[in-house]
């Protein structure tokens, strides 16, 4: 479908990739992957038509439409955010305009059986078939289920889209690209302001999408879900792997093994030949061969291997002091943006040693939390400290935040306290600053090496509470590596703030659910978290809608005669299916309850008793259990009731 034939391009400090040639079919699903400054964003910009190639050329059918989402769009419109996509396909605009064109002059004409009135009839015909053909009737639907998807509420749709953040725009026209349904979608860094909601909901829709994709993402998960061909640019060069992320990163590495041990052969070589030329050079009889060696060295094609493994060491981060068996404490804690409310009687006990992913859609607060438990704005209810408490924050700016006439080095050395000073350069080294980079100007950094630079310096300053808003943004898959495994062996306690599936993933102990303007616990993974908030759960409106929906159908339907044992079997049927129903509801009902609880017991719980802590988060595990178990229980019945009356 497109196809890139010796391509190349070049910049001031010359080619940035040369001489690539690759075809991406309908139905390719490929992850673009490479190093900061390897050319991905500008390979994007080549296939969309934005930029056009020094060299080669780049091939595609007429009517192959290529749907780009950039790192750095800018929309400034008043269109409301329903108008600005219900707008955004020309060929059913046009219809549409002509379309009420027509229906008006039908309304002011009389002259009903003239060939012009016809003629208008006839029209109205073909583009109401035209209309359907581009399925112009579930338009609008579609529009709808995108939006929402994407995290917009219904109160967001009428909203003008130039007033809503760069995020949110950035959600709105990923929105008007899927609606549209180009032949191929380049998407470049999309996760990068969606919440773990909508990416999940991004990675169904691509999956089940017909056209090509082709995506640069530092979600690794992202990438496994979606993707099932990698495309690396590296050294110049454009390497193809018929595998998602993770699979090519092990084939990846095997192969750069074979190539390391073929480049220290070369070297070898290499410096024999230097050796062989040095010494016959200046001999006449052998000057000649001395020159054929000096030509096949000139010839000799350097192997290049890259190395993107994470440094193996053991960094330990110290504890400033040990604090209390309780960190943090808030009591009716609660935020309101004029009308807008936040959240509200937010009452919760951290302890010692906690590991808490706070989690929620955009726009419910989970850095005005933050905020709020670091005393950065004004609100509701009471925030307390435990004894000894000693918190370090990361904010979502905080690498904007750093002193940019200091060098990296100096960055770390005036926060850093204790045994670990001695150790800098290798700590530098394992968030990937080595050799002259340490030396560098923070004002040189690129926002990925400053978030970096600005996690180093948090996670070596003193502290016992850690507080991160969005640490991951920025970063590429080996520096998140990096910090995960920094916070896996912290030894105090953290509430962290992130999208990202594969780095929450096993780092966390307890998930914060802002939900519904109040805060939800829940005690199991992130894995779980999303499976079970994916999941089509029966809320108390369900069961009030079914119930009078069964019962609108029995009124309905009783007037239809049935013989005597018909009529018997249906009743048995109906009575042993409503008993299940009632059974299954006050089940829940009493499972809820306790449930509601635990909760709190679960927030003022002493988790140094160990024993007792097990026990409590065993039981409440099974409660929950319990609970899907009878939800699926009252589902059943309830259905069966309906077939029965269908």
């Amino acid at each position: 479908m497109i196809n890139l034939e010796d391509i190349g391009i070049h910049l001031p400090q010359g080619f940035l990739f040369r001489n690539i040639s690759v075809q991406i079919n309908k139905g390719d699903k490929v992850g673009l992957v490479g190093k900061n400054g390897a050319g991905k964003s500008t390979m994007l910009r080549m296939i969309a038509g934005d930029i056009q190639p020094t060299e080669g050329k780049i091939h595609q059918p007429k009517d192959c439409t290529i749907g780009f989402l950039k790192q750095d769009i800018v929309i400034d419109t008043t269109q409301s955010v329903f108008e600005y996509l219900n707008t955004s396909n020309l060929v059913l605009t046009k219809i549409n305009r002509r379309i009420d064109e027509i229906n008006q002059a039908l309304v002011e004409r009389d002259d009903y059986e003239s060939e012009e009135y016809l003629g208008l009839l006839d029209e109205l015909n073909d583009l109401n078939h035209e209309f359907n053909v581009h399925e112009g009737f579930l338009w609008e639907e579609k529009i709808m289920s995108t939006l929402k998807g994407l995290g917009f509420s219904d109160e967001d749709l009428e909203k003008p889209l130039n007033t809503f953040s760069g995020g949110w725009k950035m959600r709105a026209e990923l929105a008007k690209i899927l609606v549209n349904n180009p032949d191929a979608v380049l998407l470049d860094e999309p996760t990068n302001h969606l919440d773990i909601i909508s990416i999940s909901w991004l990675e169904n829709y691509l999956k089940t999408f017909d056209g090509a994709v082709m995506v640069i993402s530092h979600d690794r998960l992202f990438l496994d879900n979606v993707t099932k061909r990698t495309l690396e640019i590296s050294h110049g060069k454009l390497l193809d792997f018929a595998f998602p992320y993770s699979k090519y990163k092990i084939v990846r590495a095997e192969e750069l093994e074979r190539l390391g041990d073929a480049a220290k052969q070369q070297a070898k070589d290499i410096k024999h030949t230097e050796e062989l030329i040095n010494k016959f050079r200046a001999k006449k009889n052998k000057a000649a061969f001395a020159q054929s060696l000096i030509k096949k060295l000139e010839k000799t094609e350097r192997i290049q291997v890259d190395n993107d493994r994470v440094a193996s060491m053991n960094i330990k981060f110290p504890l400033s002091k040990h604090p209390g068996k309780w960190v943090l404490e808030l009591e009716n804690a609660g935020k309101s943006y004029g009308d807008k409310l936040l959240f509200k009687n937010v009452n919760i006990t951290v302890g010692r040693e906690e590991k808490i992913a706070l989690l929620g859609a955009n726009g419910t607060g989970k850095s005005t939390l933050l905020k709020l438990v670091m005393g950065k704005i004004e609100a509701e209810g009471i925030v307390k400290y435990g004894h000894n408490v000693n918190v370090a924050y990361f904010a979502q700016d905080q690498a904007e935040q750093l002193d940019k006439s200091k060098t990296v080095y100096e960055t770390v050395d005036e926060i850093a306290e204790g045994e670990i000073r001695t150790g800098l350069r290798s700590v530098l080294g394992a968030f990937l600053f080595s050799g002259d980079d340490v030396d560098k100007k923070v004002g040189v950094l690129s926002g990925g090496e400053r978030t970096r630079l600005a996690l180093c310096q948090l996670l070596l300053s003193p502290s016992n509470f850690l507080i991160l808003d969005e640490p991951t943004n920025h970063l590429d898959i080996q520096s998140k590596e990096v910090l995960k495994s920094a916070l896996q062996q912290y030894e105090g306690t953290f509430i962290v703030v992130s999208h990202d599936r594969e780095f929450l993933d096993g780092l966390t102990n307890r998930i914060w659910d802002i939900e519904d303007h109040t805060l939800k616990i829940h005690h199991y993974g992130v894995k779980d978290f999303l499976k079970r908030k994916l999941a089509v759960e029966p809320t108390k409106k369900n069961l009030k809608e079914k119930n009078t929906a069964v019962k609108s159908k029995e009124k309905k339907d009783s007037e239809v005669k049935l013989s005597y044992e018909e009529q018997k079997e249906l009743k048995r049927r109906k009575n042993k299916l409503n008993n299940q129903v009632s059974r299954a509801e006050q089940a829940i009902e009493k499972l809820e309850k306790r449930i509601a609880e635990l909760d709190v017991v679960i927030a003022e719980l002493d988790y140094s008793d160990e024993a007792n802590s097990k026990k409590i988060l065993e039981e409440y595990d099974q409660q929950k259990q319990d609970l899907d178990a009878q939800m699926e229980l009252w589902e059943q019945g309830t259905e069966g009731l309906m077939e029965l009356e269908d």
